[in-house]
């Protein structure tokens, strides 16, 4: 499919790109992207959750009272669970999240969020560009010609530290070099602006 290319300005330049039909034009695999996605948020858990059980807990293992006639519960030493300061009963304990995924799975998921978006309008074309120094009015500006409105993803060829700069103190605002594109990151935008350069990374790595 062809997709016009626009300035930054929000102007039709009079060229087209091409998006390949086996990468942007594909029926959406609902179950491939949710599995995707799960495996994403899996690995942002570090996963290192503890707490201190009966007998991990520093003190004495004495009876604190005799088992009859108290006239309340029999307890055994001031560890007890049910004390204040005791153990945790069946507490959480350092375990790894991984998931782990088919390579051609998580290719069809890619392939899955980027044809779901392309279905909602929700990829725009751009000519490469770039700044001099960071300048967050002038990308708010690109944002604002592009008509892009909440969470956007400007997806660049190579990472650009200028324009990461540039967006970083915009809500909403995120960029990312295309060979890190993944499924969470675009279903988690509502717009993707690719760049020219982008496009083209695109085609090479997720075919």
């Amino acid at each position: 499919m062809k997709v016009d290319i626009l300035s930054i300005n929000g102007e039709k330049t009079g060229k087209e790109v091409e998006l390949p039909e086996e990468i942007f034009g594909i029926e959406p695999n609902e179950h491939a992207t949710y599995l995707a996605v799960k495996q994403y948020l899996a690995h942002q858990r570090q996963g290192t959750h503890k707490s201190k059980e009966r007998n991990e807990i520093a003190g004495s293992t004495k009876k604190i009272k005799r088992q009859k006639g108290t006239g309340t519960a029999r307890a055994g030493d001031i560890k007890n669970p049910l004390f204040r300061g005791g153990g945790r009963v069946f507490g959480p304990r350092p375990r790894n999240y991984t998931v782990r995924l088919n390579k051609k799975v998580k290719s069809l998921a890619r392939k899955s969020a980027l044809s779901a978006k392309v279905q909602d309008n929700g990829i725009v074309v751009v000519e490469d560009f770039s700044f001099d120094a960071p300048k967050t009015k002038a990308y708010l500006k690109i944002l604002s010609d592009l008509k892009v409105e909440g969470k956007s993803l400007l997806v660049t060829a190579s990472y650009d530290d200028t324009l990461h700069r540039s967006s970083r103190n915009i809500p909403g605002a995120n960029i990312m070099a295309a060979k890190d594109l993944h499924t969470y990151s675009i279903l988690n935008n509502k717009t993707i602006i690719l760049s020219e350069g982008a496009v083209e990374v695109i085609k090479e790595t997720f075919k």
